[in-house]
């Protein structure tokens, strides 16, 4: 894990801040890359932390038995099912 990454939290918004300046499109292109390089260090560990959290995703059925969340629950819905602003 890379030491400069705190937490999933610091590691967005580290991200989100990566985008903006990437999508401006005014760097130089050394810097884009390192930017770049280092955004994708950053979805990594993002992934990762996600993973991790889907495996701990429990449910608890009708008898009171834990048993892991169903797909539905665990994994992210594709693009085309997500709700769309209006």
């Amino acid at each position: 894990m890379d030491a400069t990454i705190k937490d999933f939290e610091a590691a967005i918004a580290e991200l989100e801040g990566i985008v903006k300046r990437l999508e401006e499109g005014d760097l130089p292109l050394e810097k884009s890359l390192e930017l770049y390089e280092r955004g994708v260090q950053l979805s990594r560990f993002c992934h990762a932390r996600l993973e991790e959290a889907e495996h701990r995703i429990e449910i608890l059925d009708e008898r009171g038995e834990l048993k892991p969340a169903p797909p539905a629950v665990a994994s992210p819905r594709p693009d085309d099912e997500r709700e769309r602003p209006r």
